[in-house]
C-alpha cells in the first residue's frame, strides 16, 4: 500500500530523473478528488491521446470534454519530450479495469489478460497521456519514448516499485488499444534498465 506522493515531491522526482517539465496553471490543485479517493497508488498507466498538436492536446487533457471533465491525466507527454503537468490527485484517465490486473500490479507479477471492469483505476494509478494519433502509423519520436521511460522510472524509484508497476491502458481495460505504436513490454525493459 503506497500513499500518493505530494505534488511538490512528484515535481522533484520528475526533475531528478531528468524530465523536462512544463507546469500548467495550478496543476497541483487540479483534480477530481471530490468524486472519490486518490490512493493508495499502485502503478503508472500510459495512454495515447488520439490528437494532433501539443497545444490542443494539453488543453484537452487539462480541461476534459463533454461528459468527461478534466484533468484526464497527471501529465501530458508531447512529441518534443516535454511533460506538461495538468493535474495532481484523482484524474479521469483509467476508469474501471480488471481487479486481477490490479492485484498483479500490486504483487509485481505477470499481467493476466484483462476481461473485467470492476476496479477503480483513477484511484490507484498515476496517469500520463502521450500525444499520438494511436493509429500505428503516427511516429513515436525517441525523445518522447525517453520521456515516458523517465516519468515511469521516477515514480517507480520513489515508491520502490519495479518496472512491473508500469502498464498500458490496453492492459487494464477491455477494449482499449493504447498505447499503440510501441509495446509495453519494450517500455518496461527501458524502465528496468533505467532503474538499474
Amino acid at each position: 500500500m503506497a500513499s500518493p506522493m505530494s505534488a511538490a515531491r512528484f515535481l522533484e522526482q520528475l526533475r531528478a530523473e531528468g524530465v523536462t517539465v512544463v507546469e500548467v496553471g495550478d496543476w497541483e490543485h487540479h483534480n477530481r478528488n471530490h468524486k472519490g479517493p486518490w490512493g493508495p497508488v499502485h502503478g503508472v498507466m500510459i495512454h495515447h491521446t488520439v490528437t494532433k498538436g501539443s497545444e490542443l492536446t494539453v488543453k484537452l487533457c487539462r480541461n476534459g470534454h463533454g461528459d468527461l471533465p478534466g484533468p484526464l491525466c497527471h501529465g501530458v507527454i508531447t512529441k518534443d519530450g516535454r511533460v506538461h503537468l495538468v493535474g495532481f490527485g484523482r484524474a479521469n484517465h483509467a476508469g474501471k479495469g480488471d481487479d486481477d490486473v490490479l492485484r498483479a500490479v500490486i504483487d509485481e507479477e505477470p499481467l493476466p489478460r484483462d476481461n473485467e471492469s470492476t476496479a477503480d483505476g483513477n484511484r490507484h494509478f498515476y496517469g500520463f497521456e502521450c500525444e499520438n494519433m494511436g493509429d500505428g502509423e503516427d511516429p513515436w519520436p525517441e525523445v518522447q519514448l525517453e520521456a515516458i521511460e523517465r516519468v515511469s522510472a521516477a515514480i517507480c524509484r520513489h515508491h520502490g516499485w519495479s518496472e512491473r508497476s508500469v502498464i498500458g491502458h490496453l492492459e487494464w481495460q477491455p477494449g482499449k488499444v493504447d498505447p499503440n505504436g510501441f509495446t509495453m513490454a519494450s517500455m518496461r525493459d527501458r524502465v528496468r534498465a533505467r532503474l538499474k
